[in-house]
């Protein structure tokens, strides 16, 4: 079958390392059909397997992030067949990290993800959003449970890793009643992590992009993925520090003594940051 939307997901790549996935369904708020959940899949992967890309900003087009499930296709499941485009989700059982209802959303990305939010973030398009290690969002940014209103569960992760950015209370409250939370309360609740004026997130997000390229790459990932395991995988709290010290000391010899050695050399004095790419 053609495919009638071929630039519903757009990737570019900087030489520098930066990797931008777009999502450019306008008619639809950026909500996320069958192909369109297998084309943010593939670029997430291809921006997984690259090892010259080194950061990810996640963006919106026209002026929304993602407005979740396309309610339009999903309305059409009992009748599955060659015109129904929507997820598949009654034999979609989770392996590893295969292909999820909205795409990616079963990976753990291995390198950093900036999500820049603007307009509705909503349903499924928040369980993308929280694919980001940071989320930009604009100052009409609205986050929310919406599919609480028909019906329809958090089956890409929004039950996993909402409570873990957020703490199960304010997770539960946005579960169960579905609320809209504006971009100033996200920001008090840790759900944003920056709020800029409307039309900026991407800029924001790509400037943030840019400040993470000049740090040491494998120090930098190595404490990210030490955060995560903490996060996900622990069995303790002992496990959890074992897990970050025996994957920590691996870069002290690969980046940290060149480190040290700047510093020792007057470099980042007082809290300086400065070029420090090695």
């Amino acid at each position: 079958m053609a495919d009638t939307e071929p630039h519903a997901v757009q990737v570019t790549k900087t030489s520098n390392g930066i990797t931008t996935i777009t999502i450019d369904r306008n008619h639809r708020r950026n909500a996320v059909d069958g192909p369109t959940a297998k084309k943010l899949a593939d670029a997430f992967l291809a921006y997984e397997r690259d090892p010259s890309q080194k950061v990810c900003v996640f963006y919106g087009a026209n002026g929304n992030f993602c407005a979740g499930f396309d309610l339009h296709e999903v309305a059409k499941y009992g009748d599955v067949g060659e015109t129904y485009k929507g997820p598949m989700v009654e034999e979609n059982t989770v392996n590893g990290e295969n292909l999820g209802p909205m795409g990616p959303s079963r990976m753990q990305v291995t390198k950093p993800v900036i999500s820049a939010v603007s307009g509705y973030a909503v349903a499924g398009g928040l369980e993308l959003s929280l694919l980001g290690d940071i989320r930009v969002a604009e100052e009409d940014a609205v986050f929310g449970v919406f599919c609480r209103r028909f019906g329809v569960p958090l089956i890409d992760g929004g039950t996993v890793r909402l409570q873990a950015i957020v703490g199960l209370g304010r997770a539960l409250d946005m579960i169960l009643t579905g609320r809209a939370v504006g971009a100033q309360e996200a920001l008090q609740m840790g759900l944003a992590n920056r709020v800029v004026p409307k039309g900026k997130a991407l800029e924001e997000a790509t400037k943030i992009a840019s400040q993470l390229l000049a740090f040491p790459q494998a120090c930098m990932n190595v404490d990210r993925t030490s955060c995560y395991y903490s996060a996900y995988n622990a069995t303790s709290f002992q496990d959890a520090l074992r897990n970050e010290f025996e994957n920590g000391i691996k870069v002290i010899t690969t980046e940290s003594v060149k480190g040290a050695a700047k510093f020792s050399g007057g470099s980042g004095r007082h809290g300086v940051f400065e070029e420090s790419k090695m």
